[in-house]
């Protein structure tokens, strides 16, 4: 089987496929200071949870921000003597980007593209909400060519709260109403109403530059369900996109 890792700046994701099946998922933080001797105690509890085996894991592939991490998992992946691959330059010849300096992108960013060419067809436009808001474009041939990034809403949040003394931390969860009638449903309409605004912007802008009005677009990221909520600017809301990316991406290593 294949553990897939989306490495976050904030919560990394963890995906158990059985050929292209997802058979189970977990969240945990992305905390700079796990060790392998963390990570692996992790995963043998995550496994446990569900009376598995950590030898059922054959190959793990990840793609992720932290380098340090990432020098933690291949030595988790050593230890189940299991094969690995990371998204990113060593994957460049089965990925399609079109950039000025493929080295800078994203690794997750690559991921989510080619998970909407694949089960989404392109063009596509993938808004991933997570640490930050990353909108990811997919041109008519299957090309990643750029996109947008802006603060996350967890980041936009704290930092409010941080400046404005008088308001205590909101639950992010969308308001009944645009025109928040407390202090706490206007804070939620500003910043999830005010993301779902945002990417229907954001998306209007790119389907007018792509020329294409048909672009298919694929919400996902830890935050994606609360916001899809107030907009219909999404086709679909798929919370595991970069971990399909992952394993497709993994799935053409094998064949090259």
């Amino acid at each position: 089987m294949l553990l897939a890792i989306d490495m976050g700046n904030t919560q990394t994701a963890l995906g158990l496929f059985d050929n292209d099946e997802l058979v189970r998922a977990w969240r945990m933080p992305t905390d700079r200071s796990f060790t392998a001797d963390e990570l692996h105690v992790r995963l043998l509890g995550y496994f446990r949870m569900y009376d598995m085996h950590l030898d059922c894991v054959d190959a793990i592939a990840f793609a992720g921000v932290v380098p340090q991490l990432s020098r933690a998992w291949r030595t988790v992946a050593r230890r189940l003597s299991a094969e690995v691959v990371v998204v990113g330059m060593d994957t460049m010849d089965v990925t399609k980007v079109h950039a000025p300096n493929p080295a800078e992108v994203g690794a997750d960013r690559i991921a989510n593209a080619v998970a909407a060419e694949t089960f989404y067809g392109a063009p596509a436009i993938v808004v991933d909400f997570g640490t930050a808001t990353n909108i990811d474009v997919v041109d008519p041939d299957g090309y990643y060519i750029g996109g947008a990034i802006a603060p996350g809403l967890r980041i936009s949040m704290d930092a409010l709260t941080a400046r404005a003394a008088k308001l205590a931390s909101v639950t992010l969860e969308a308001p009944q109403h645009t025109i928040g009638s407390t202090t706490v449903e206007a804070v939620q309409s500003g910043a999830v109403v005010g993301a779902a605004a945002m990417a229907e912007g954001m998306v209007t802008r790119i389907k007018a530059e792509l020329g294409r009005s048909d672009a298919r677009v694929i919400a996902t990221g830890g935050l994606a369900g609360v916001v899809a909520g107030s907009t219909d600017a999404f086709d679909v809301v798929d919370n595991q996109l970069t971990l399909k990316g992952i394993c497709e991406i993994y799935r053409r290593v094998c064949k090259r």
